[in-house]
């Protein structure tokens, strides 16, 4: 580590005012971001900590939307249960510790590869909230590790439609139980949405050859020879990109049984 300075506001007026200075970047759970400066990857010099504002914490159901503040962790979206399949996707993030610290807010600026919230986001058609603007989840994601966020942007809330049937499934790392691929799927007015996260190279993406299919019959077989091109996936220690792409398909119908 090396020396840096901490700012801890309780208000988003003081928040946004801190991050305008120079070499300032927003500190929410810090999952990723500690171990990002353990390995001197980064290096701010001020540290801007959110989890001190309370208007930005928080659940509620109002007209079948449920927003939740920016800097709500998982564990209260886990007890939540208002939107069951989001609740079920934040009651097995990490570990007791990280769903107490890490918050839905950090975890969509951050945009990791295998974050499960990005999949929960772009399935469920979510609206992320900042302190200027709007941003519909399909415009959100813009690639490995890179949203629509501008420098200084603060998600302060996230607007999730709670859809007629939904469930989340996911090939976990054991350790990590970060998703080696994971799929969120949604069945709502609007009709059927599939995100993919953990597999692609691209980030988070939406598999719309599913989606078709899944339209016209809600149930694991609708997708029964569909596949997913081993261009663009991952591959790592844990897995080769081909490995990843049957992975989509076969975590695909898993998560339609389940949403039933």
């Amino acid at each position: 580590m090396y020396a840096f300075e901490l700012e801890r506001p309780t208000t988003l007026a003081d928040a946004l005012k801190a991050l305008g200075g120079e070499e300032a970047q927003p500190l929410s759970g810090g999952q990723t971001l500690i171990p990002t400066l353990k390995q001197r990857l980064a290096m701010p010099g001020t540290l801007v900590s959110l989890t001190g504002i309370d208007e930005l914490k928080g659940i509620k159901n109002e007209g079948g939307t449920l927003t939740i503040g920016g800097a709500t962790c998982h564990a209260d979206v886990a007890k939540d249960g208002s939107y069951p399949a989001l609740s079920d996707l934040a009651g097995h993030i990490g570990d007791p510790h990280v769903r107490n610290r890490g918050t839905i807010g950090g975890s969509l600026a951050n945009n990791d590869p295998s974050a499960c919230y990005p999949a929960a986001a772009l399935a469920s058609g979510a609206t992320i909230v900042t302190d200027k603007r709007e941003i519909a989840a399909d415009d959100y994601f813009t690639g490995l590790f890179e949203t629509a966020l501008d420098e200084g942007e603060i998600v302060t809330a996230v607007k999730f439609p709670i859809p007629e049937k939904a469930a989340y499934v996911k090939f976990e790392q054991p350790a990590s139980r970060f998703a080696l691929v994971g799929v969120f799927v949604t069945k709502g007015a609007d009709g059927v949405r599939v995100a993919v996260t953990g597999a692609s190279e691209g980030g988070v993406f939406r598999w719309t050859e599913a989606e078709e299919a899944l339209s016209s019959n809600f149930a694991p077989s609708a997708i029964e020879g569909l596949t997913v091109p081993a261009d663009g996936m991952i591959g790592d220690l844990h897995g080769t990109p081909e490995y990843r792409a049957h992975l989509v398909g076969v975590i695909t119908k898993r998560a339609v049984m389940k949403a039933g």
